[in-house]
């Protein structure tokens, strides 16, 4: 009896630790990437890049998140997802130190290697949270997500102040961040002592969804949304300054902007999973991001401009949550669900990635922000129509057989 309760005792034990270690990789999947919009303007001016350039910085991790996407299934395969998860937070490490050195080429390569190392995270880690919490997925994929939104927030809050008024200048306030990844190291160390899960391997599965229209359709909502978050972390702050808003404001605006999501990144995957159709919630997230950019591009009322703020806010973090509780939910099982996660992530950050650099272009063009809500509109738009078919109460498998019925 007592070796019983010491088994279980190790058991929930082990869950805590392995849930912690799930929590601080959440922690390293965006600070590198949101510490930077809020600093774009001073690296621009010292390093005397373009703003078309600079889009790169926020770019780059998109096209690296892109490419990778792919290969992470492949890297859990051979090597065990524990092993290849704790590789991949010694490369967001490497990347961080190695572009806080103020070299140009350092900066840039810095960037991509770091997101090698977060788009392998972006997609083990659902495989992980799928394999070890199955009956508890709605609620680990909030806590993972929220996670994540909490620390992207609080590193765009901080990145003028510790360049700033802690006299870290740029290249150290970017610096800063490499604690994370490395904290992380240190915790997922116990997961290297146990059995480790490889990822199931399906050749049928894996060459069939790339022809399912809903799995397109769950890959552009994913890239979507994930387009326009990354054009708001990467020029909203600017955006505000042309409006008359300090830097330093900008840059706690775009934090209240995630904070304002967090409720939702935690409480929409638990709805999603108990309503077979989604639709109602995409509906819902494309009327907020209307109502917040078209409320932006008006209002001259700094209480206004919060309120829109907040309403951006909601719809990203329901978006980002909905996108990735999708991938489970359009699959039938976990092995489904890796590949579909895999397409999704690697198609829709390789569309994510056009949206900050083409912004910046629009910009050195026409020396105002009017076409860049021009472009966010489209972008609503588009997400609502992707939405609307990503939301369907259908399985992959299913979609494809009623395509095939109806072309007989």
């Amino acid at each position: 009896m007592g070796q019983k309760q010491l088994s279980t005792k190790q058991i929930s034990v082990h869950n805590m630790i392995l849930i912690l270690g799930i929590i601080f990789i959440a922690f390293n999947l965006r600070p590198a990437i949101t510490s930077v919009g809020p600093l774009i303007s001073t690296i621009r001016v010292e390093l005397g890049i373009s703003n078309t350039l600079a889009g790169l910085l926020t770019t780059l991790p998109l096209l690296a998140f892109g490419v990778f996407s792919l290969v992470a299934p492949k890297m859990g395969r051979k090597f065990g997802n524990e092993r290849t998860i704790f590789f991949a937070l010694l490369t967001i490490f490497t990347g961080i130190l190695l572009r806080s050195t103020g070299l140009v080429t350092a900066l840039f390569i810095g960037t991509a290697i770091l997101g090698l190392g977060i788009a392998i995270c972006n997609v083990i880690i659902s495989g992980i949270i799928k394999d070890k919490f199955p009956g508890k997925l709605g609620m680990m994929t909030g806590i993972y997500i929220t996670s994540m939104s909490i620390m992207a927030a609080l590193a765009s809050g901080l990145a003028v102040p510790l360049a700033e008024n802690y006299s870290l200048g740029w290249e150290k306030s970017l610096g800063v961040w490499a604690l994370l990844p490395l904290i992380g190291i240190l915790i997922w160390l116990p997961q290297l002592k146990n059995k480790h899960t490889k990822a199931k391997n399906s050749v049928s599965a894996k060459s069939s969804i790339w022809r399912s229209s809903l799995a397109w359709q769950v890959t552009l909502f994913m890239g979507l949304q994930s387009c326009i978050y990354y054009c708001l972390i990467s020029w909203l702050p600017e955006i505000l300054y042309s409006q008359g808003i300090d830097v330093v404001t900008g840059g706690w605006l775009l934090t209240v902007l995630q904070f304002a999501g967090l409720p939702a990144t935690l409480l929409i995957p638990v709805l999603a999973s108990r309503i077979s159709n989604q639709r109602p919630i995409v509906a819902s997230i494309a009327i907020l991001y209307l109502l917040g950019f078209i409320g932006i591009f008006l209002s001259e009322n700094m209480i206004l401009v919060v309120a829109f703020i907040i309403a951006l806010g909601v719809a990203q973090g329901a978006g980002i949550s909905l996108a990735l509780i999708l991938f489970a939910l359009r699959a039938e099982n976990a092995e489904g669900a890796a590949n579909l996660s895999g397409m999704a992530q690697s198609g829709g950050y390789s569309l994510a990635a056009i949206g900050p650099f083409f912004m910046g272009y629009l910009f050195d063009s026409f020396q105002t922000w009017t076409p860049a809500f021009v472009m966010f509109g489209i972008l609503c738009i588009g997400l609502l129509i992707a939405g609307l078919g990503a939301g369907r109460d259908l399985y992959i498998l299913q979609s494809e057989q009623k395509q095939a019925k109806m072309k007989a």
